[in-house]
């Protein structure tokens, strides 16, 4: 028999950047598993297509065009959604490069849209939720890379320690309304994006350093989504939960 406490069927979820990658691998699995979906992007093209999947599935998808990097786009955006029950705040980007040769608009992009979308995102759902008398969920994809550091990569380590700062405090803020906030932080997962750098010798220099001797799956981040996603975790908040191969664990 099933335990009910990770049924999650009937649960209304917004994903952010959901038109690509990790997002709209989340909504098919979130659908397959009960969840109805509000599908967040700029790319609404590409949304729909995530939306069409989530429908094959028997679930409802509402797409909603949003830039997370942008307040306004934001406001606007849940101003036209239905209620929530999840919030997963995914939408992400990264510059590499050595800091005294980023200029402003990279560094603000990264910013903008990986720390500054999370609190806009977050603000305007608690208060959809303290308006409404209602609990909240919401799941922020950190990275490692906010607890450890990796070479040219400024912007996006400095974005994602605050997320797993910001996580802490919207926990710790919000826990007397029934609001909880957890975050997950992958480290190195095999996409189509990066499949090839990791073929190369640089790439395969650095899974010798992960102590599993390989990348993560994508799949290998369904398990902490839909726990955090479900009644399972009803006791956490707070926490920032490293799916890595025991990465973190390596040897300084």
């Amino acid at each position: 028999m099933s335990d009910s406490r990770f049924d999650i069927t009937g649960k209304r979820v917004l994903i952010t950047g959901a038109s690509s990658g990790f997002g709209a691998h989340f909504a098919r699995v979130l659908a397959e598993n009960g969840a109805d979906l509000v599908l967040a992007a700029r790319r609404v093209d590409k949304l729909r297509e995530t939306a069409e999947a989530v429908r094959a599935q028997g679930r409802d998808a509402v797409v909603v065009p949003m830039d997370v990097s942008d307040p306004a786009s934001v406001e606007k955006a849940f101003a036209e959604m239905p209620a929530l029950d999840v919030v997963v705040n995914n939408a992400g980007i990264t510059r590499e490069g050595a800091l005294d040769t980023l200029d402003e608009d990279d560094w603000n992009a990264v910013i903008d849209t990986n720390l500054n979308g999370v609190w806009a995102v977050s603000k305007f759902a608690i208060q959809q939720w303290r308006r409404d008398g209602r609990p909240g969920n919401i799941i922020n994809i950190a990275s490692i890379l906010g607890l450890r550091v990796g070479a040219l990569l400024a912007p996006y380590t400095a974005s994602k320690a605050a997320v797993v700062q910001l996580t802490k405090s919207i926990a710790l803020d919000y826990a007397r309304h029934g609001i909880r906030c957890n975050a997950i932080c992958p480290g190195y997962v095999e996409t189509d994006i990066n499949r090839d750098f990791f073929q190369g010798p640089h790439g395969e220099k650095l899974i010798k350093r992960i102590p599993f001797r390989r990348l993560g799956r994508i799949d290998e981040l369904v398990g902490p989504l839909l726990l955090l996603a479900s009644d399972a975790s009803s006791y956490i908040s707070g926490a920032a939960i490293p799916v890595d191969g025991a990465h973190l664990c390596n040897s300084l």
